[in-house]
């Protein structure tokens, strides 16, 4: 057990998750329904993988960042759901402050990078409709490797900078975080020593990772609007819209949940709802975003189809 006086807490420490304080039959139902979707999620984002990088005709910039996604959507929901289970089984767990700090590291660097990468997705859609005839020589394989990477490096390196003062505040127990998981506004709530200096950071990196993407998005998407009006024929317009429809169903998925997390003032929202709201972009948007890019895809259809057709014969 951790001291009760004011004290770092030390890697021996632990952190309680209390997770849902509900039943046990609907926790065992909980626990097999998550199961269930984190088992169907895994498979889904594996799929879309395997299938860009095995699909000559999907080796495009555009299923490029898909798979990115799908990379990210896996980090996310292993760092969350597995211990969710273990939280369900037992009514509530401990972990060690350490396990903590790396879960909260992975889930908002992957957040961090999930937000970026939408808006070079954006930016790729931008190119591809408004300046086809330049698309080939803009949106190269190796220019769509950097653009990826330097999403990877700045999510995890302005999420590192964050997480390490972090772990440098003050603790003193008992440190029960009633969450689902070490997010950070319930970590925070645990400290005994000054955060402001942490808030004020957290507004300025939220600023940076999640309002800058938005104003890519809404500028890129306002000039696709604007280009595709322009197209002479209804085929033309419906096809260039098709191009962007499921990145957009993504983007509204994933920002409306982060906004209603973390832009909202916490005080707007009861500990149920903040749970409910964190499932939504840590497990059911991992989950749906290969539903939505295979099922409203053809390509995507095509390969699955071809790929079924070479296991049969």
């Amino acid at each position: 057990m951790c001291k009760k006086h004011k004290k770092r807490l030390a890697l021996l420490c632990v952190n309680t998750a209390l997770g849902f304080q509900v039943s046990q039959d609907l926790r065992i139902f909980l626990f097999c329904f998550f199961a269930i979707v984190y088992c169907g999620t895994i498979c889904g984002n594996l799929l879309i993988i395997t299938l860009v990088s095995t699909s000559k005709n999907l080796h495009t910039p555009m299923y490029f960042f898909i798979s990115q996604l799908s990379i990210s959507d896996i980090l996310v929901i292993t760092e969350v759901v597995p211990n969710l289970l273990h939280i369900l089984l037992n009514n509530g767990a401990a972990m060690t402050f350490i396990d903590c700090i790396i879960q909260l590291y992975v889930f908002c660097g992957s957040e961090t990078f999930e937000c970026l990468l939408l808006a070079v997705m954006s930016y790729d859609r931008y190119v591809a409709i408004c300046n086809p005839l330049r698309y080939s020589t803009i949106m190269t394989s190796g220019h769509c490797v950097i653009l990826s990477m330097t999403c990877w490096l700045i999510g995890f390196s302005i999420i590192l900078i964050h997480v390490i003062k972090t772990a440098k505040l003050t603790f003193c127990g008992p440190n029960v975080i009633d969450h689902l998981f070490c997010d950070l506004v319930p970590l925070l709530e645990l400290a005994c020593s000054d955060t402001f200096a942490i808030h004020i950071q957290i507004y300025v990196i939220s600023i940076a990772i999640v309002f800058v993407p938005t104003t890519i998005i809404v500028v890129s998407y306002t000039s696709i609007v604007r280009a595709v009006l322009r197209i002479p024929s209804s085929t033309g317009r419906q096809k260039a819209f098709s191009t962007c429809s499921s990145h957009l169903i993504v983007v509204s998925i994933f920002y409306w949940t982060m906004f209603s997390v973390y832009v909202v003032p916490p005080t707007d929202l009861t500990i149920s709802m903040s749970k409910i709201l964190s499932l939504l972009y840590t497990v059911f948007t991992p989950l749906v975003n290969p539903i939505i890019y295979s099922l409203r895809n053809k390509d995507i259809r095509k390969a699955v189809q071809e790929i079924c057709v070479y296991v049969i014969w």
